[in-house]
């Protein structure tokens, strides 16, 4: 990474320490409050999670460079963080911090960092938070709270129990992508529902559900099917 840098970014990235533990890797924060951190998470003695023990208040950027299971890449990515997956190459590098610069400047790295925090610390097997990028910035949301999700274009619009609207940054594709498979289902091109607020299905003049606000919704002729039998699995497991 270092020699990436140095090579193709060096105009954009100056480095001002490189720790290889993480008693190093505060001192050297505290000593020259860098604006970004590449925060590797297997590393000698305490991993790159403890890192945040030592901080109050997270003012740095994030950026994960990680071989880690599965599990940790998830919470990130609920988080709106960022990582690099090892081996690091140019173009991921390249990719990631041009999505770097252009994130809201007057957005705090700290939120999202608690957000990720909460999700590695909970004791369930799905995550409670997800970070939402919003125009403003982040939306952090529950993500039992929400109720569909709706396609408006290269946006989505998430519905939440409380009827409130979060306008986020991102299709509906990626949202799907985020969102835990057993509790959401892609009904139609334009929503993805979650199973647990759905009240009613209906076969007359075409696909519906209701939800429980009241709100009804087409189920694509070609999703009917496997649409039964998510509803009929999560039925199942609740039961």
């Amino acid at each position: 990474m270092q020699k990436i840098i140095q090579r193709y970014f060096s105009e954009r990235i100056s480095i001002v320490y490189m720790a290889s533990n993480i008693q190093e890797g505060v001192t050297a924060i505290n000593k020259y409050n860098p604006k970004l951190v590449f925060l590797d998470i297997e590393m000698p003695g305490e991993d790159g999670f403890k890192l945040f023990d030592y901080f109050d208040y997270y003012h740095f950027e994030v950026i994960f460079t990680t071989a880690y299971k599965q599990y940790a890449i998830d919470a990130i990515k609920y988080s709106a963080l960022d990582y690099l997956l090892k081996p690091i190459n140019y173009i991921d590098l390249k990719e990631v911090l041009k999505r770097l610069e252009e994130k809201n400047q007057k957005i705090s790295p700290n939120a999202q960092i608690e957000t990720f925090l909460a999700n590695m610390n909970s004791k369930s097997d799905e995550f409670n938070k997800i970070a939402l990028p919003t125009v403003n910035g982040f939306e952090l949301e529950r993500v039992n709270n929400i109720v569909y999700c709706q396609a408006e274009e290269n946006y989505t619009k998430i519905l939440t129990n409380r009827d409130e609207a979060i306008m986020v940054a991102k299709t509906l594709k990626n949202i799907e992508t985020l969102l835990p498979e057993k509790m959401f289902f892609r009904i139609h091109k334009s929503y993805l529902v979650n199973l647990n607020y759905i009240k009613s299905y209906s076969k007359v003049q075409g696909y519906k559900i209701t939800l429980e606000n009241g709100v009804k919704l087409d189920v694509a002729t070609r999703r009917n099917d496997e649409f039964i039998k998510a509803l009929t699995r999560k039925d199942q497991t609740s039961k």
